[in-house]
């Protein structure tokens, strides 16, 4: 257990930003759950920058897909009877159409679903301990073109026909990996926006895009004309130190209590597409996402495996 410790999640914990939230978030004084698809790299990766006196644990487990994100939901309710801060990092980028287990074209299992289904599995534990959330996103939802120097921007688009079907979202005809990206993180913060409203005075919900920073998935993200340029345009980009500042101030900083159902472009609060405003469209996307998770409640007593972090003797969820 926790010790009494406020309790802090981080999904992607062993990307760039993941394991400098991960660090940060111990260094303020919080236990860590870094959930990350290996345990053992993860202990390897973050063990050499966790400061003294810290504690943190690693749950493994593959959000790509549904009995992945209810193991390590569960395994954390487990553990955890409150959750205070919930960062859902996870994210990626696939240049080819391809589909998770359950059918699901995997940048909205990723980019989408795992963030809304960590959520809504953590419910209880986040209303408990009055948390906030902060969702990852991407400013591709405004503006899906990968070049934007010039030209109109080309905000990403949601087919409300197609929303009683997670299955039907991203379709292998006319599949353009960009725009399957952009158009997962659009419905990340379609759904943030209903579940702000749900959790009113007791969690906060927000996304933020932490700008362009220089991690592993650029790589899939840079278009083929500039990657003998890769490495003048990752000079250019950000940090992970300063993407993950702008996801650490929504999770810590004092001034953005009660802040909720908000977009922000780094520090700079931002308005989204009209289509992430329009109430059926919430209403839509809830209903499918929330019956996406109910169709596996049966998985919901399985639990993850931990390992040990910091200074913690953990045992092996289930044992």
């Amino acid at each position: 257990m926790s010790a009494g410790r406020r309790v802090a999640v981080v999904t992607g914990a062993t990307g760039g930003m993941g394991r400098v939230l991960t660090r940060e978030l111990v260094r303020n004084g919080l236990h860590v759950v870094a959930v990350a698809r290996d345990a053992v790299r993860a202990d390897a990766l973050l063990s050499p920058d966790m400061p003294g006196g810290g504690t943190w644990e690693v749950v493994a487990g593959d959000l790509s897909q549904r009995a992945g994100v209810i193991r390590v939901a569960g395994a954390i309710a487990e553990r955890h009877d409150a959750v205070h801060v919930l960062i859902n990092n996870a994210g990626a980028h696939y240049a080819q159409h391809r589909r998770s287990p359950d059918g699901i074209e995997l940048h909205i299992a990723v980019d989408y679903l795992a963030a809304f289904g960590m959520i809504t599995q953590l419910e209880e534990q986040l209303r408990r301990g009055r948390a906030r959330v902060v969702n990852v996103a991407s400013d591709s939802l405004r503006d899906a073109r990968r070049i934007t120097l010039l030209g109109t921007p080309r905000p990403a688009t949601i087919d409300a026909g197609e929303l009683d079907d997670l299955a039907r979202l991203n379709p292998a005809a006319g599949f353009i990996a960009f725009d399957a990206y952009a158009r997962a993180k659009l419905l990340t913060v379609t759904a943030g926006y209903s579940l702000a409203r749900s959790f009113a005075g007791e969690v906060t919900v927000n996304a933020v895009h932490p700008g362009i920073v220089s991690t592993e998935i650029i790589d899939s993200l840079i278009p083929a004309p500039l990657r003998p340029l890769e490495g003048l345009i990752r000079r250019a980009l950000l940090t992970p130190e300063q993407g993950a500042a702008a996801a650490l101030r929504l999770a810590v900083d004092p001034a953005m209590e009660g802040v909720t159902g908000r977009y922000f472009v780094r520090d700079i609060e931002t308005p989204t597409p009209p289509v992430s405003r329009d109430p059926d469209v919430q209403r839509r996307l809830r209903e499918t996402s929330d019956r996406f998770f109910r169709g596996a409640a049966e998985c919901a007593d399985c639990a993850g495996s931990t390992s040990r972090g910091g200074d913690m003797d953990e045992p092996t969820c289930g044992e």
